[in-house]
């Protein structure tokens, strides 16, 4: 795609920023320049909807307020606090990421992108979006919500939309005397969209529906992570019952837990890893 013409920046601008002032949303997260706090909630959002993110993100930051609380964060109390958000593995990655920063750099964020994506956990959209909402530093990251503003406003009917066709756009289009402010507007524009109509994303190159979460190993860990976090160790037959999952599922997944280092067997019973 050539180059935009700078009446067409300045249109593409003009209409993401108008909704914006007509009715950003008030998030918390938007409510802070603190990079810990910023982290947090990144991490959240990730496969998460914007609702459910609201209602625990004010605990955890209650229970763990910054970088060394959290990297002290005996596991039981963490994923009990980390309850209702799925995708436990999060929580674990953000303490290992915080162990990181209390370790190697005094218990500060590095605002350096390279140094970033070196973090546990952290690719290059979670380092792009710290950049830009804890620094406000001029880059240029991807996610669902900026990619289906870019698809609806430059790639009309078009299918198979790559991001390398996406990327260029964005950067001719960022408003680099305030990032911050920018990027927060084009997620609210994007949530309108979906909102709105069919979502544009179906028509990128790297859409994938999301896999079914019921019956499924992820809603089984779920089952077993939280019988575990409820107290007592328990035998494999224990969580079947305390679960209701089926045996071989449970024998399976407490495997695949026992190698991510959620749990541990003493004898004949599983506990939660310190």
């Amino acid at each position: 795609m050539n180059p935009l013409a700078p009446s067409a920046v300045q249109a593409f601008r003009k209409r993401i920023n108008a909704h914006y002032r007509a009715g950003g949303r008030d998030l918390p997260w938007r409510n802070t320049e603190d990079p810990y706090r910023i982290l947090v909630s990144e991490v959240m959002l990730q496969q998460t909807q914007v609702e459910r993110v609201i209602g625990k993100y004010g605990e955890f930051l209650a229970a763990f307020p910054d970088f060394p609380a959290l990297a002290a964060a005996p596991l039981p109390r963490l994923l009990r606090i980390w309850q209702g958000m799925g995708y436990n593995r999060r929580a674990l990655m953000l303490r290992a990421l915080a162990r990181t920063v209390v370790a190697d750099h005094q218990g500060r964020l590095p605002a350096d992108p390279e140094i970033l994506r070196g973090l546990p956990g952290i690719g290059p959209y979670t380092a792009g979006a710290i950049m830009a909402f804890a620094f406000n530093r001029a880059v240029v990251f991807l996610d669902t919500n900026i990619r289906r503003v870019y698809l609806d406003a430059f790639f009309p009917g078009r299918e198979k939309v790559r991001d390398a066709e996406i990327l260029p756009l964005l950067l001719q289009t960022l408003d680099r005397r305030n990032p911050r402010r920018w990027y927060n507007a084009l997620m609210d524009y994007g949530a309108l969209l979906k909102a709105g109509r069919a979502n544009p994303n179906q028509r990128s190159a790297h859409y994938a529906r999301q896999g079914r979460f019921e019956n499924s190993d992820r809603q089984a860990r779920g089952r077993i992570l939280k019988a575990l976090v409820a107290g007592s160790p328990l035998s494999a037959a224990g969580i079947v019952r305390a679960t209701g999952v089926e045996a071989a599922r449970v024998e399976k997944n407490l495997l695949a837990l026992e190698r991510e280092a959620f749990i541990e067997r003493k004898g004949r019973r599983y506990v939660l890893r310190a």
